[in-house]
């Protein structure tokens, strides 16, 4: 069954025993089990007998002897334990009462608890239940009375199984003075009781492995301990499991309330739970039942407060009943006999084909059968129906390494904290490749042996034989494996183990891998060698096992070689369709034989590397697809024939001759594959169809519908707001919208007046001030200057004037007056003291716009011969006192950030420098996994670098189709920039490790920087002085270089204090160069040749793409899924943009109205 973690606050409750088992408890048994260790419980409504045993458990088979299961959990035999231990009844004062109980106020209290621990889930209500309790037992051979007349308490413990027709539950009570010890004496020490469930052995065709089982407890007596401190049902010290049907318990999943809140409202549990209790509890004397006492509780019961919680569910989530047969168990018990019935619970979905036909992978097909519908791939693909891959096609896998490990006799771990995995698969010949990063040193060469960590991906697409089937192809790709390594002789133990979560949107398996434990130490310098080995599978319902005794050989730096071994043991747990045929077809054991085993540990890059390939049956064929030498295209399929026969086949979603494959463009052939209002985005070997913006998949999966959004009154304009001159409508989610009057105006928002701010001594004694709408004005009387709130006789001198007649203070006086310094630049004001819209300077010949403050307006800087068109402010009188909004300067029409997500490329208008985020909207949709992002502002076109099929594109941002730049030659172009002045472009490649230059057509391409690069990615150019800059991100040695744009004049600018330099941006109005690392999570800015850095700011999560304009700066960052605005000067962030799709972010531009002025100042011959 799917469960979902949750956490909620429940109100504090708690069980003890001086209550004499209170009404949170269930009343105990009337069958008092004897001195015998176990007693067959028959009940007529169950499917199977279990054994109850006063060492705290119940048997679903037959237990060993106790040597063989005290202190070891799991034991070899179905158990569920309750607190297992060596317990004693004998003594006359432990005893075990057990009784069936179908009453209707059990029932409801059990569905009352199981309800409480999954409030999540539809209520169940049971239909049979079994209380079995443990009351004051006692260790083995401690005696119960120390002499001196004080009794010795014992722990006391319950157990309820409650079932219904689809599922079965196990609730357990741990009353907080119930437990006086947490472990017993075994062969002369004291040994941990253990509670939870297990299957015990499980026979597989050649011999028996241990079944799946869950620990409640560990080896540590403070988790016994905390059983009656804690809880996973809201209650503390009740512990609810649903285990589906013993002696499976495949899926026992925990109640999901395990907060208990430090303040509590007082109220007990409904009444009739109350008066029940009190009717029914008896007052044990050696073991019969004398009397029933009312009830006397030492405390008031406490309320429980449930919290409303929706988490994210799967649809449909169903479950399917399959009875198991009925198994008979003679024994004797108290006089009647019974047997036991426990429905077997899957968590496969029922339903029919026609509801759940988007469950299925769209390369399969849907059947139904009388039970439910299982899904199967199409012919050309392979899977469980559920996921469904291309046969022949390339395989990529990745995921994130957690855990701790310890090497050799050190008593500090290694921790990996969220370390990349990959895993690159050539399925066509069983090759699989695994590399694991920032592995330290101390840690790398002992993990050399481990290629197991890669060897569930080698089974998974494993080549086949005829009639064996790898794992991908039985299973999917959803599925947990659990490995144990022994090493030996020094028994160092690792757990390994890895969820894999299914393919994401690239198609791309994702898997999560924990490593917990010790491995002997290697040293560093040493090799490993691993010889070729085959390794048995047993396949069963929903499980696979397989175990092996494995040698490898340390060669050591001094010549010296020492062979050693491990012992290996896994478990792969998965869900699986069990209505069709397919799965019951399967054979019950394969051979997995794995050879061309490498494994190397890369101590300069801290990667850990394994390679290995891998075959599925019984490997006594010859045929070329079987051992992989038949030269097939890494996108087909080969097909056995007889003997040495074979043919190639191009993969589905190719063309081709088997021996080379095209891919098919299906969105092209085909255009309206993908129905209306959708997207079609091919890929290699398939195609996917994407919803278009303000659409979203129906019920059906495939049909695009209308998202019904809230109306946003205030942007539609039905909101009953006073007019924009008046007041403002703000958007406060939903249908709802908040009204308000602008400054200068009093009211309700929906009725607003002017306020008359012209009261006494608002403006200067000789001013007259005047009333505006939501404003006043201050105007000195005639014979007075200034601006109203001070006049003077005298005029004042406005800000220009003050600005130019401080420049030219300074100056030499000559025969005509002031003269100002060479290279000196002199304001220029007009008539009325304003400055002039534009100011050149008089010795360079540059021009540029400014505000009516004298600010340089970003953008507008001309060259020598040349005038910017420039606003003029003039015509629009300054404004005194308050405004009823800012004033703003908004840069030329048109600008805005262009940014990168897979898939698409979206823009966000500017307005200023502020985003217009209700304006942002995709320019193209592409079926690509977009990097890099370009603007020429010459012919307003967007270029694009992409990694799916590696390749350089451009289109134009007013309309019109995609045009591939550059298609060969290529493996992982990234950074991608536009020299506009020499129509030129620049990339990295991080794969070829090398910088190249071409014409904007692709035309003219050659090579500039091909050396000393490690992993290059950002790219940026400063045409008007003719310098490229570029970002390597090499993790051992980052740097920031620079040089002419034909590479010629190299040098490092920064190399110091850096992490994970991923974007660059240069302003060529302040000269800066600016970065963001998400290593040192940090923006930095710096001048090219000047030597100074300067950080802006800090705290970053994990920047990747930057851009600059004017003041402000914009990086993507891929933790937070937003495009993020930082005032360059003031250090801070100032705005955030999340897109509707929230995934990452890539690269970034700046699209300008106007391109920046400016020529080549130097020769450049990049091309």
């Amino acid at each position: 069954m799917f469960r979902y973690p949750l956490t909620l606050k429940i109100s504090l409750c708690e069980i003890r025993l001086t209550d004499q088992f209170p009404s949170s408890i269930f009343h105990d048994g009337r069958k008092v089990l004897q001195s015998s260790h176990y007693l067959l419980i028959p009940i007529t409504t169950l499917s199977f007998s279990f054994q109850i045993n006063t060492n705290g458990f119940v048997a679903t088979a037959q237990p060993t002897s106790e040597s063989t299961y005290l202190g070891n959990m799991p034991p070899k035999f179905g158990i569920i334990a309750a607190l297992l231990g060596d317990l004693d009844t004998s003594d006359g004062v432990g005893k075990v009462f057990f009784r069936q109980d179908s009453s209707p106020d059990v029932l409801t209290q059990a569905a009352h608890y199981i309800n409480r621990a999954f409030p999540e889930d539809d209520e169940v209500s049971p239909t049979h239940a079994v209380v079995i309790t443990w009351v004051n037992v006692a260790t083995q051979g401690e005696p119960q009375s120390r002499g001196d007349g004080i009794e010795k308490k014992g722990n006391t413990f319950q157990l309820v199984i409650a079932s219904l027709e689809t599922a079965s539950y196990a609730i357990l009570l741990y009353p907080r003075d119930g437990m006086q010890f947490s472990s017993t004496p075994v062969q002369g020490s004291n040994v941990v009781m253990h509670a939870g469930f297990s299957k015990g052995s499980v026979r597989g065709f050649l011999f028996s492995s241990q079944g799946p089982y869950y620990r409640t407890t560990t080896d540590d007596e403070a988790s016994v301990r905390a059983l009656t401190e804690e809880t996973n049902s809201g209650l503390r010290g009740i512990w609810v499991y649903e285990i589906g049907t013993s002696p499976y318990f495949t899926n026992v999943a925990p109640g999901e309330v395990t907060d208990l809140p430090t303040e509590a409202t007082p109220q007990g549990p409904p009444e009739d739970y109350e008066e029940a209790a009190n009717a029914r509890r008896p007052v044990y004397n050696d073991g019969q039942q004398v009397q029933y006492p009312p009830y006397e509780s030492e405390g008031e019961q406490i309320e429980v407060h449930p919290i409303q919680y929706q988490p994210h569910q799967p649809d449909n989530q169903e479950v399917l009943v399959v009875d198991d047969p009925d198994i008979n168990v003679d024994g004797e018990s108290t006089g009647e006999s019974y047997q036991c019935n426990f429905p077997l619970l899957f968590s496969y979905n029922l339903g029919t084909c026609a509801s759940n036909r988007n469950k299925c992978s769209q390369f399969a097909d849907c059947r139904d059968y009388s039970s439910g519908y299982c899904c199967s791939c199409r012919p050309g693909f392979y899977g469980n129906g559920i996921q469904c891959l291309a046969e022949g096609k390339p395989q990529r896998m990745n995921g994130k390494v957690y855990g701790k490990v310890y090497v050799g006799n050190s008593p500090s771990p290694v921790e990996f904290t969220s370390n990349d995995l990959h895993s690159y698969i050539v399925v066509n010949d069983g090759r699989s490749y695994v590399a694991i990063s920032d592995i330290p040193y101390t840690l790398g060469p002992s993990l050399q042996p481990l290629s197991a960590l890669g060897g569930v991906i080698g089974w998974a697409f494993a080549l086949e034989q005829p009639g064996f089937k790898n794992g991908f192809s039985i299973i999917g790709g959803e599925f947990t494996r659990q490995a144990e390594v022994t090493f030996l002789p020094g028994n160092e133990k690792l757990t390994i183990r890895q969820e894999f979560k299914g393919i994401d949107e690239h198609d791309h398996l994702v898997v999560s891998t924990t490593l917990e434990g010790r491995v002997p130490e290697v040293l560093h310098g040493s090799t490993v060698q691993i010889d070729p080995y085959s390794e048995i599978y047993q396949y069963s319902n929903n499980l696979i096992t397989s175990s092996s005794t494995r040698e490898y050989v340390v060669s050591s730096p001094d010549g010296n070689t020492d062979t050693r071994t491990f012992q290996w043991r896994q478990t792969i747990t998965f869900q699986s369709c069990q209505h069709g045929e397919s799965f019951r077809d399967m054979k019950p054991t394969q051979m997995l034989s794995v050879d061309q085993v490498f494994v190397m540990y890369d101590a300069g890059n801290n990667l850990i590397r394994f390679a290995m390939s891998n075959k599925i049956g019984d490997i006594n064929g010859e045929n070329p697809c079987f051992t992989g030498r038949h030269g097939c295209d890494t996108n087909a399929v080969c097909r056995p024939g007889q003997e040495t026969q074979f043919t190639c086949q191009c993969a589905a979603g190719f063309n081709g001759d088997g021996r080379t494959c095209y891919d098919i463009d299906e969105c092209g052939e085909n255009p309206r594959i993908c129905g209306s209002h959708a997207i079609c985005n091919n890929q290699p070997g398939t195609f996917r169809c994407e919803c278009e913006d303000g659409y979203q998949f129906g019920n059906d999966g495939q049909t695009c519908v209308e998202v019904k959004r809230p109306v946003d009154s205030c942007e539609d304009g039905t909101h009953n707001c006073d007019i924009p001159e008046r007041a403002q409508c703000s958007y406060s989610g939903g249908s709802s919208y908040i009204c308000s009057c602008l400054p200068g105006f009093i009211g309700d928002g929906r009725a607003c007046q002017d306020i008359d701010e012209c009261q006494p001594g608002r403006c200067h004694q000789d001013a007259v001030c005047y009333n505006t709408q939501g404003s006043f004005t201050c105007q000195c009387r005639p014979g007075y200057h200034g601006d109203g709130f001070y006049c003077s006789q005298e005029r004042t001198k406005t800000q220009c004037e003050n600005h130019r007649d401080s420049l030219q203070g300074s100056s030499e006086f000559g025969p005509r007056g002031p003269r100002p310094p060479v290279g000196q630049y002199i304001p220029t004001c007009d008539e009325n003291g304003a400055y002039v819209p534009m100011q050149c300077h008089g010795s360079t010949g540059h021009c540029w716009c400014v505000d009516r403050n004298g600010r340089e307006i970003p953008g507008t800087r001309s060259g020598p011969g040349s005038r910017p068109m420039c606003i003029d402010n003039g015509v629009v009188p300054p404004p005194v006192g308050p405004t009823t909004r800012p004033d703003v300067h908004p840069l030329p029409p048109g600008t805005h950030l262009l940014f990168a997500q897979s898939g698409r490329i979206e823009h966000i208008p500017l307005e200023g420098y502020v985003m217009k985020k209700g304006d942002a909207k995709a320019v193209l949709h592409l079926p690509k996994v977009i990097i890099g992002v370009a603007y020429d502002c010459v012919e307003k076109m967007v270029y694009w670098t992409e990694i799916t099929s590696p390749s350089i594109s451009k289109a134009s941002i007013q309309g019109g189709e995609p045009i591939a730049v550059i298609r060969s030659d290529v493996d992982s172009p990234e950074g991608i920039a536009i020299d506009h002045l020499g129509r030129t472009m620049f990339w990295t490649d991080s794969m070829k490790d090398r910088i190249e230059v071409a014409s904007l057509d692709g035309s003219q391409r050659r090579v500039i920087i091909d050396s000393d690069l490690v992993n290059p990615r950002a790219i940026i150019t400063d045409p008007p002085n003719g310098n490229l800059y570029w970002a390597d991100w090499n993790r051992d040695a980052p740097k920031i270089e620079t040089s002419y744009m034909d590479g010629s004049n190299r040098r490092v600018l920064v190399k110091d204090d850096l992490g994970l330099p991923n974007g660059l941006t240069y302003d060529s109005q302040s000269s800066l160069l600016c970065w963001v690392d998400a290593g040192t999570h940090k923006m930095e800015c710096t001048h090219p040749g000047h030597g100074d850095r300067r950080k802006i700011m800090e705290g970053l999560q994990y920047p990747f793409g930057i851009t600059s304009f004017g003041k402000n700066i914009y990086y993507t960052d891929w933790r937070r899924d937003a495009v993020i605005a930082v005032d360059r000067h003031a250090g801070k962030e100032l705005d955030e943009f999340q897109p509707q799709k929230r995934t990452k972010i890539y690269g970034i531009a700046t699209a300008y109205a106007q391109c920046p002025s400016g020529k080549h100042t130097r020769a450049i011959h990049s091309i």
